[in-house]
């Protein structure tokens, strides 16, 4: 048996430094660790590099940093910013409601409107966020980024309402309403100039079994379009392009 790579301690919270391109501190986790050290320390200590930088444990530093703990850290040469993300791709990712519950029980206002919508309508969470930020970018990174830190924003909550109630009316005709692609396809044709929401449901009472499941939005949307034009004179017929 060998001793390496010992364990150190210091209340000198300025010798170490964050490595460019590593994750902001998450107030969430930051929280929570705060208060699990608070009601018992257990010294797990982070990783620095030679220089000092904080390869793992960025939070568990902060939080002994705000609650004037002791900073336990073991020093390895030669580690950098790919061994962060070695480290993290190995660690239990949280899910989308681990962060909802928990920024929701910090009073985070934005996250609190998306849950009551999402508790309200039913839809999944990467449907939600679009509904809610406004934007037709399923799964975005920049949006899931934002969800994960904190810094969502509810763009249009008036807007998002009025536009879950015009897919929770085809709920009647169709029950993959829910679906990505499909809730894609009706939030471009709810800004088309040339769609009128209450002539297609008139349509579904006549067709509601043409309307099934598709694979992608385009694929709805020539469906879509197929039943919207059913008992239009040709000259009336509308093609819904984007």
């Amino acid at each position: 048996m060998e001793t390496v790579n010992q364990v150190l301690m210091t209340n000198d919270y300025e010798m170490f430094k964050t490595i460019t391109g590593n994750r902001n501190v998450n107030p969430l986790h930051l929280n929570r660790l705060k208060k699990s050290i608070s009601e018992k320390h257990i010294s797990v200590p982070i990783v620095v590099n030679d220089k000092y930088e904080i390869i793992d444990g960025q939070h568990r530093f902060e939080s002994a940093k705000e609650l004037k703990k002791p900073v336990y850290f073991i020093k390895i040469a030669g580690l950098d910013l790919p061994d962060i993300h070695r480290l993290n791709s190995n660690l239990k990712n949280w899910v989308a409601d681990d962060y909802l519950e928990g920024y929701c029980m910090l009073g985070y206002p934005e996250y609190i409107k998306y849950k009551m919508f999402k508790d309200k309508y039913g839809f999944g969470h990467s449907e939600t966020k679009s509904l809610l930020s406004g934007t037709l970018r399923f799964g975005d990174r920049t949006q899931t980024d934002a969800f994960k830190d904190g810094t969502f924003k509810v763009r249009d909550l008036k807007m998002a309402e009025k536009n879950a109630e015009k897919l929770l009316m085809i709920s009647n005709y169709y029950d993959g309403y829910k679906r990505k692609a499909f809730i894609k396809a009706m939030l471009l044709l709810f800004n088309h100039d040339d769609y009128n929401h209450a002539e297609f449901l008139k349509k579904l009472e006549y067709q509601r079994m043409k309307l099934v499941d598709c694979t992608n939005y385009e694929q709805y949307l020539t469906l879509i379009e197929d039943i919207y034009n059913y008992n239009r004179a040709k000259e009336n017929k509308v093609f819904f392009r984007f």
